[in-house]
């Protein structure tokens, strides 16, 4: 069982996981509505999944890199985070999806 002091040495890590987590969600809610209408979707979607992982990846090693029981509350803010931006973004009324007819190849 673990004690009161173990536990308040994984708080940090928890709340380095929601941090972690807020910046992956909500910049991808943020690319996807600044990406749809971009002339460079292409760039700005594989861009920031780079920027996105790259952070989200160098914050996990360095909050888990001396216990695995750090790196699995980490994951744990990081899970917090996207039901969190999930909720928040899910009511945005600017966020509703916009549709393009496409056109079709009948003669």
């Amino acid at each position: 069982m673990m004690e009161i002091s173990e536990v308040l040495n994984l708080l940090p890590a928890l709340l380095a996981g929601i941090i972690l987590g807020v910046l992956f969600f909500g910049g991808l809610w943020y690319t996807v509505r600044i990406g749809l209408h971009s002339k460079r979707t292409t760039l700005i979607f594989i861009g920031s999944l780079i920027i996105r992982m790259a952070v989200v990846v160098i914050g996990f090693y360095y909050v888990g890199a001396d216990s695995w029981q750090k790196m699995l509350a980490c994951l744990g803010g990081f899970l917090i985070a996207r039901i969190l931006i999930t909720r928040i973004t899910k009511y945005d009324k600017q966020s509703k999806p916009t549709f393009i007819k496409e056109a079709s190849n009948e003669n």
